[in-house]
């Protein structure tokens, strides 16, 4: 990954918020003969006994469940919002123009778990999607009992016990005071994903300029 000291996130709140707040992630790993394979499904940290977990479920017999169980070594790949930046907003307008944007990667090894476990996931996935609103019918639980057998035969729950987390938080971090503040009200003109990383920026403007407060 883009690793480069000043673009790393060191605080663990602010890791784990970006993972709740954007939990469709890519999960990536290798298969039997060695190639690369990915899916993008809903993956949800949790503290277990000490450890970090993110646990998750995927559909049976497909290229990535078989390539789980053949490697258990995987990749998750969380990305908040990204946008791009104009060389012509720094202070030295001569400049290449950039991307800023805000990714973690866990790894680990993935563990596939047992039906009880899978209904908890499943639970708490729909819980989570439905803003925790217990009546609404497509929670798992008031789903017909029926389907849910049904359901459960075609899909496999897992958790991932997390080893290493690596954060790539590119947010001009490196710039000059003057470019900093200019590509904040540059990216507060523009769409909401420009917004939300400015918004981001301004919250590191002390730590960066402590002489500007």
């Amino acid at each position: 990954m883009y690793d480069l000291p000043y673009h790393k996130e060191q605080n663990e709140q602010v890791i784990k918020e970006l993972i709740e707040h954007y939990p469709f992630a890519f999960l990536t790993g290798c298969d039997s003969n060695n190639e690369p394979i990915a899916t993008q499904i809903p993956l949800f940290i949790e503290n277990k006994n000490g450890r970090k977990v993110l646990r998750g479920h995927l559909m049976k017999g497909t290229d990535h469940h078989r390539a789980f169980l053949h490697n258990e070594k995987v990749l998750a790949v969380f990305t908040g919002k990204h946008t791009y930046v104009s060389g012509t907003w720094y202070s030295n307008p001569y400049s290449p123009s950039t991307w800023n944007y805000m990714s973690v990667h866990a790894k680990g090894v993935i563990r596939f778990v047992d039906d009880h476990e899978l209904e908890e996931i499943l639970q708490m996935t729909s819980l989570h999607f439905e803003d925790q609103n217990e009546q609404s019918t497509t929670v798992f639980d008031n789903l017909p009992s029926n389907y849910k057998q049904k359901t459960l035969k075609l899909i496999a729950g897992f958790e991932i016990e997390v080893e290493e987390i690596n954060t790539v938080f590119k947010l001009s971090q490196e710039r000059d005071a003057k470019s900093y503040y200019n590509i904040i009200k540059n990216l507060k003109e523009q769409d909401s994903d420009g917004r939300v990383i400015a918004a981001e920026m301004e919250k590191r403007t002390e730590d960066l300029f402590p002489e500007k407060r």
